[in-house]
């Protein structure tokens, strides 16, 4: 059986959604049958010739309703976009963020109740086998008992990622929230990948939140921020998280479960685990399941969504926690420097590497540690 999808937003991460049904369809699995864009499909990468393409997806729905609606839209646009595919029958495989608030991602829980038509939403960490295999060494006792777990990100943005639409870097536009932050969108799957492991995946999981945020580039929204975290378990967590980093290059985020006897770190962009402890270190290079493929196989067989709706309550407990806090505090002059010029320039914040890892590592803030940008 072959599942039909139309993409709505094209031109950002919706190429990659393009490429994998690409992929999909060369496998007999799934097929591209529209997609909406108001910018049209000119330069739009792996667009399949000869699909139709609407300016929106009210046009969309007005011609066809696919088997999936796949929505790599603006952050604040998700929940009516993802409501009107439900209502008119479809399957939604929704980019992270859910929603752009707690109250909107409730909203689209009773929606997709109503519809009867499941929503997955796009942390592609949650199909990687890394994770199962993390709870196989948790198990066991490979590493001891668990004593928490941290995250550290250390990417890097240029001006051209903040002047690349009017929603980017910001808390709110046009007096609704958006909430782009590091935090809730390109460091995003770390929170939920580290609340996955935990096994704390839906809102009612999360006992405390506490947001650190600062932001170096001039911008509304936080661009390095530490997460303190305590799940129901009982399992501190934490994350330091920068746009601002220190490294040249690509350095992948990690996260690692740390235990009374060794740790497990995992590379989630990679799935590769690198397991630590009194019988020596090794790493292991796992595979990952594709949320667009577990969705069309839900579909066909009824096989568990991977990163179902629910499933991302935690994460939306961490959003919330952002969205209400104080806005960012803008780090003083003194403890950046700037580089390069026009859209290509970047920022970097002095120590920020060391002071990620130490969130990682103390499980703490960067305000509780004592960073020097935080006084």
């Amino acid at each position: 059986m072959t599942t039909t999808f139309a993409v709505v937003g094209i031109h950002g991460y919706g190429a990659q959604h393009l490429a994998e049904l690409e992929r999909m369809r060369a496998d007999g699995v799934g097929e591209v049958i529209a997609v909406a864009d108001p910018r049209g499909g000119q330069g739009a990468q792996h667009l399949p010739e000869g699909t139709p393409v609407h300016q929106d997806l009210e046009a969309l729905l007005a011609e066809v309703v696919p088997d999936v609606v796949v929505i790599a839209t603006p952050i604040h646009t998700h929940l009516p976009l993802a409501t009107r595919a439900l209502q008119a029958g479809a399957a939604v495989l929704l980019e992270k963020p859910t929603t752009a608030s707690l109250a909107e991602f409730d909203q689209l829980l009773e929606v997709a109740a109503e519809a009867g038509r499941p929503v997955q939403v796009g942390f592609q960490s949650f199909g990687s086998a890394a994770l199962d295999r993390i709870e196989e060494y948790v198990r066991a006792g490979a590493i001891g008992a668990v004593t928490g777990i941290g995250g550290k990100g250390l990417w890097r943005r240029t001006r051209s990622y903040y002047n690349r639409s009017r929603w980017a870097g910001r808390r709110h536009l046009d007096g609704v929230d958006v909430v782009d932050g590091v935090v809730t969108n390109p460091l995003a799957h770390a929170v939920a990948t580290a609340l996955r492991i935990d096994g704390s995946t839906r809102a009612e999981d999360v006992a405390e939140v506490e947001v650190d945020l600062f932001r170096v580039n001039e911008i509304e929204a936080d661009d390095t921020s530490a997460v303190r975290m305590r799940t129901r378990r009982g399992t501190p967590i934490a994350l330091g998280l920068t746009l601002a980093t220190e490294s040249e290059g690509w350095v992948a985020p990690t996260v690692t479960v740390r235990g009374s006897a060794g740790e497990l770190e995992l590379s989630y962009t990679e799935d590769v685990l690198t397991i630590r402890s009194a019988a020596g270190e090794h790493t292991e290079k796992l595979g990952r399941t594709g949320l667009l493929r577990n969705l069309a196989d839900h579909l066909a067989t009824g096989a568990p969504l991977l990163s179902g709706l629910a499933d991302t309550g935690a994460f939306m407990r961490v959003l919330e926690a952002v969205r209400t806090a104080p806005d960012p505090h803008q780090v003083d002059d003194q403890y950046f420097t700037r580089h390069g010029a026009g859209e290509e320039e970047y920022r970097v914040l002095h120590g920020v590497d060391s002071w990620c890892q130490k969130v990682a590592t103390e499980l703490d803030t960067f305000t509780a540690l004592g960073a020097p940008w935080t006084r």
